[in-house]
């Protein structure tokens, strides 16, 4: 639902010629090769934005989000009315799991430039905290052609329907999103997941099969069969899709539970 950042890597060759003290080559040494590189790239080119952002986008691939913010920080006090490095700042609060930190960087990014991509994101976390103001989100990208985002704009009240508990009404809103966009995979998911909240499982099978259809390692398709298959008191057929996510995402918890749950090590 979060934009990915699309950045270059560019690879600069620097050479020093100052002397350093002993202490300060220890320190050197600690830093990463591919930091330091875009450090002193940057050191020589302190106006490039784009290898600034290659910084950040370092430290994200590292999954050091809190790091990757401080840098994204630093650019906003210089240029606070930087619509994209709030859009940037709000995305690795998202990925750090800090929604609330995450919905007021998109408030901002909003405040400053409303381009329908930060609306979209935004309606959805408003959805994922049963905040009503994603139906009032969802509305403006409908009433805005020009946006192109109907298909979005279904997605989030769906999303809303479906995390206030309203499973019927959420299920509407996924159809006429897929019905827009037959190859939407989240709206798959998030229709099965109404459909086995509402003991639908057969129901929920079929529509999560055409998920993983369209993208054979979709994890958490197979997961949410596997739930469905349980439900059904079918265990194998549970086992084998629990199995799939796992073969897919080693990491994958739940997966890891529930095979541990049927008995399976």
């Amino acid at each position: 639902m979060i934009k990915n950042i699309f950045l270059f890597f560019i690879v600069i060759s620097i050479y020093l010629t100052a002397c350093n003290n002993d202490s300060s080559n220890t320190e050197q040494a600690s830093v990463p090769t591919e930091e330091k590189q875009l450090r002193d790239a940057i050191t020589h080119y302190p106006d490039s934005f784009v290898l600034k952002e290659n910084l950040i986008q370092y430290f994200r691939n590292n999954i050091n989000f809190g790091q990757a913010i401080i840098e994204t920080e630093r650019l906003i006090q210089k240029d606070t009315s930087n619509a994209r490095l709030w859009d940037i700042k709000a995305t690795l609060y998202f990925e750090k799991t800090d929604t609330i930190n995450a919905i007021k960087a998109f408030e901002r990014a909003i405040a400053i430039d409303a381009q329908p991509e930060y609306i979209m994101s935004l309606g959805s976390l408003y959805a994922e905290t049963k905040n009503s103001l994603a139906l009032v989100m969802a509305d403006g990208l409908l009433q805005a052609p020009k946006a192109k985002a109907a298909k979005q704009a279904l997605f989030i009240k769906g999303l809303y329907y479906s995390y206030t508990g309203d499973n019927e009404k959420a299920i509407s809103f996924f159809d006429r999103c897929l019905a827009l966009d037959y190859t939407n995979i989240m709206a798959y998911r998030e229709k099965g997941i109404c459909l086995y909240n509402t003991a639908k499982y057969k129901e929920a099978i079929q529509t999560l099969e055409k998920a993983v259809a369209l993208q054979s390692t979709y994890d958490e398709g197979y997961y949410w069969m596997g739930r469905c298959y349980e439900k059904l008191n079918k265990p194998k057929e549970a086992i084998r899709n629990y199995q799939t996510a796992l073969e897919i995402d080693h990491d994958y918890a739940e997966a890891k539970d529930a095979l541990r749950r049927l008995g399976v090590q």
